[in-house]
């Protein structure tokens, strides 16, 4: 099956296609080695429709897709390697004095220097909520190849946040058109649309191997089924995100290759505070000892996952020894009981002053393990009494926004710093934009203050699971399962693989023979 003949299909395979006139699609014109990607990863639900990394989560295509790199990047164990940067020192706890390549040009052709590093990082705290809260910058200087930052907080993984995809290095003298940036990386977008991505070779590029392919399209596709067609068919090199379902397929088919990774991308449901059931424990942990995470991982995900305890996986030596809920049914009866619900409904749900215990469960559709989560969840909570209205919708950010829910189910990278503060800033802090369950303990933001403020990487590592401990002590978060990504590609294909912190995907080294 071709693609002009899926994009007649219910659910249309879309990539930087444009309409003319009549209303027919028209691929871009393609010459030379073109790679040709699915993937269900990219797109407005993932805030990452974009390649200016300055805008929400957009800094995840920018560096996924080859257009812009950081001054510092993570290698396959997670550890901190320069990349735009030479070198750093530590001048003082609030201090880092930052050493830049003297070869790195923009793919527009301009030097990267000190004062083009700081206007972007000034760019990105004016423009990216989440930056002004990671970073704490109070003072920037820039002296030929040498940038000096000073932040007002000490900032013992600074260096991590600096490897963090919205800090990639853009020419911001040259602005966002059409939602393209003006990077350092191997490719270049000439197209951008929530569809996908046209991107074509850096002639500038600077790195010491040079981009192999001339041109890359990424197809923005959604739906499983098309995906897994798109790539039996042969119209595409590789993907990434295929049905669990589908894999076994492409295992069986020698002119496959399969790749996989395990990573610290969770999917988890945050406990909405502000819901007054919610507000009592005893209702949080039934819920959590209601869910039976091993036989979700085991049946629903086919093996394709880790079951998760806390916020990281055990592979991460901040996320080993944390203990979380066992399955246990009959216990989450028990504590509704104790919470006032009784079984007197005639659906079978427990109520409370005549009125069933009903929760509204939020999520999106763009990871496929989200929707099998919201169902498996639905199903398993009706056994313990508890009624659970399913939303799944990559219209979720109304909702956030206006409150409109009491669980909140996600996927999202808890380590993609390398460093266990990013996860408890951005989602366990009190206060922080992004703590969806609106969740305050404490003594979890005691602990994460004395986090931010421990240089001794083995002391971060011990608060780092004292913080996971809690959360889960809590029953503050539902934490279901990691991800282990796969992606699947033609034998041809070279220089492709997963990597543990989701990123770098399209880069130097792919190839297509």
């Amino acid at each position: 099956m071709k693609l002009k003949q899926l994009l007649a299909l219910p659910v249309a395979l879309l990539l930087v296609f444009s309409l003319n006139g009549c209303g027919t699609v028209t691929a871009p014109a393609a010459t030379g080695k073109v790679f040709h990607y699915g993937t269900m990863a990219y797109g407005p639900a993932m805030q990452n429709a974009s390649t200016d990394p300055h805008d929400t989560y957009c800094g995840w295509s920018t560096v996924r897709y080859g257009v812009g790199e950081t001054l510092f990047k993570f290698d396959d164990q997670m550890g901190l390697r320069p990349w735009l940067a030479r070198s750093y020192e530590q001048v003082d706890d609030y201090t880092i004095k930052i050493k830049l390549r003297d070869d790195v040009v923009f793919s527009n052709g301009k030097k990267m220097t000190g004062e083009a590093v700081k206007a972007c990082l000034e760019d990105l705290l004016a423009r990216n909520d989440r930056a002004p809260h990671d970073l704490k910058i109070d003072a920037m200087t820039a002296d030929g190849q040498t940038l000096t930052i000073r932040s007002h907080e000490k900032m013992p993984d600074f260096i991590n946040y600096l490897a963090d995809p919205y800090s990639a290095i853009i020419d911001v003298d040259a602005g966002i058109h059409d939602r393209i940036a003006i990077g350092t990386g191997p490719y270049k977008a000439v197209r951008v649309d929530d569809q996908g991505l046209h991107l074509v070779k850096n002639e500038n590029y600077w790195g010491p191997v040079k981009p192999k392919l001339d041109e890359v399209l990424v197809y923005s596709i959604p739906d499983g089924n098309t995906l897994t067609l798109a790539m039996q068919s042969g119209e595409l090199d590789a993907v990434q995100g295929l049905p669990y379902a589908s894999l076994p397929a492409f295992e069986k088919n020698g002119a496959y290759r399969i790749l996989s990774s395990p990573t610290s991308r969770v999917y988890q449901a945050a406990m909405n505070y502000d819901t007054p059931a919610l507000q009592d424990q005893r209702v949080r942990q039934a819920i959590c000892l209601a869910i039976d995470k091993d036989n979700f991982v085991s049946v629903l995900l086919r093996g394709n996952g880790l079951v998760a305890a806390g916020p990281f996986p055990d592979t991460f030596p901040f996320g080993q020894g944390v203990q979380g809920p066992a399955y246990d049914l009959e216990r989450a009866k028990e504590l509704l009981r104790e919470a006032g619900y009784t079984h007197t409904d005639r659906d079978g749900y427990v109520t409370k002053d005549g009125q069933p215990l009903t929760l509204r469960w939020l999520t999106y559709t763009s990871r496929q393990e989200l929707p099998l989560l919201a169902e498996y969840a639905q199903a398993s909570l009706k056994k313990a009494g508890i009624k659970v209205d399913v939303n799944a919708t990559d219209n979720y950010k109304d909702f956030l926004k206006r409150g409109a829910y009491d669980i909140y189910a996600q996927a999202i990278v808890t380590a993609p710093t390398g460093d266990p503060g990013y996860y408890f800033m951005s989602k366990i802090y009190s206060g922080q934009p992004y703590n969806n369950g609106h969740y305050s303990s404490p003594v979890s933001d005691a602990l994460i203050d004395r986090l931010n403020n421990t240089f001794d990487r083995q002391e971060r590592f011990r608060l780092a699971r004292e913080i996971g401990q809690q959360i889960v002590n809590d029953d503050a978060v539902f934490y279901a399962s990691f991800l282990k990504m796969s992606v699947v590609m033609k034998k041809n294909v070279t220089g492709f693989a997963p990597h543990p912190c989701d990123y770098y995907e399209i880069t130097p080294e792919l190839d297509i023979h």
